[in-house]
């Protein structure tokens, strides 16, 4: 297949999931955060919530923008869409889990919180399930532009003309005593047919 197929959707999840990764460790600086409200702080929750779906829709993304194989770009577009559903549910399922809480947004007002909310999880998650279901979908329909891709030849050789019985061939030069006189093809034949007396 072409490389352009999933190379859009490919970029996008490369941006999403590097947001996803650097969003919790940078977003202090800007008062953009969850506790705990501080720059490139480590905790086992953002490390499985945040770092490790961003860094598999990083990949998908990869393997989506770089793939020429419809089966690897198949496999990048699947893991974009896992990540994202990983933050989508992966805050709800963390205590379930065990894998610790990521805290609570630094808001003061309902907005802000929604908007917290939606840019480190749920609303990135489902932007980039979206990305990835919609470069599975690009990816698995075998349309005319890739049959047209797999048929052309790399190098087109030029075609040779068709002889016909009426055609007289001026090119061939005769060895022995005859080589000032060009001969047809037919002069050729008939004297080889011709017997010796």
């Amino acid at each position: 297949m072409q490389r352009s197929r999933g190379a859009m959707s490919g970029f996008l999840l490369i941006l999403l999931g590097a947001w996803g990764v650097l969003v919790p460790f940078v977003g202090p600086y800007f008062d953009f955060a969850f506790t705990p409200d501080r720059a490139w702080a480590w905790t086992e929750a953002r490390g499985w919530l945040q770092v490790l779906p961003g860094a598999v829709a990083v990949v998908g993304g990869l393997l989506l923008l770089i793939s020429r194989n419809r089966a690897t770009a198949m496999l990048g577009g699947w893991l974009g869409a896992v990540a994202g559903a990983w933050f989508v549910v992966g805050r709800a399922s963390a205590g379930l889990l065990g894998i610790g809480d990521v805290g609570a947004p630094v808001a003061v007002t309902e907005t802000k919180a929604l908007v917290l909310e939606l840019a480190y999880f749920y609303g990135l998650g489902a932007l980039i399930v979206f990305l990835g279901a919609a470069a599975l979908g690009r990816i698995s329909v075998r349309s005319v532009r890739d049959v047209e891709y797999v048929d052309t030849p790399i190098a087109t050789a030029r075609p040779q003309p068709a002889f016909s019985d009426s055609d007289e061939v001026t090119e061939i030069q005769p060895t022995g005593a005859d080589t000032g006189r060009h001969r047809g093809w037919r002069d050729t034949v008939s004297r080889r047919r011709t017997p010796a007396h």
